[in-house]
């Protein structure tokens, strides 16, 4: 019973795919406070960006124009190349799209925290300060 299965092929083919594709832009979305509230599954939020992003007008092209959804804990970064133009505010679109779908909307904003990152914060409720300043 040999198995044909060799890892290190595929160690060989991986390793190549990176090497190929040199300028990459990285997009990040931080959702560290819903995360740490439970308020926000991040494999669930990675999946409907997985359906949900365009390439060419056209979704479920991602792994044939490289971009690369990965994810940690807080953190979920869409890898593209550089000469795809691939669309930050997409990105912001969809994350919008996504808090909407499961009610969160109401709570979370979605805010560029940075030039290639958007951060998902609570609104902050200001508690009524104008009043008392007259």
């Amino acid at each position: 019973g040999t198995s044909y299965f060799t890892p290190l092929f595929f160690n060989q083919i991986t390793e190549t795919m990176v090497k190929a594709k040199k300028n990459i832009v990285k997009f990040v979305i931080d959702c560290a406070q819903p995360v740490d509230d439970k308020v926000l599954d991040m494999n669930l939020f990675e999946s409907y960006l997985q359906e949900r992003i365009k390439i060419g007008g056209k979704t479920g092209a991602l792994a044939s124009s490289n971009v690369v959804i990965s994810k940690d804990r807080t953190k979920l970064t869409v890898a593209s190349p550089a000469d795809l133009k691939f669309s930050k505010r997409q990105l912001k679109y969809l994350s919008k799209r996504f808090l909407k779908k499961h009610q969160l909307r109401d709570y979370l904003r979605v805010v560029a925290a940075s030039k290639n990152s958007y951060e998902m914060r609570y609104f902050s409720i200001s508690g009524g300060d104008d009043a008392e300043e007259e």
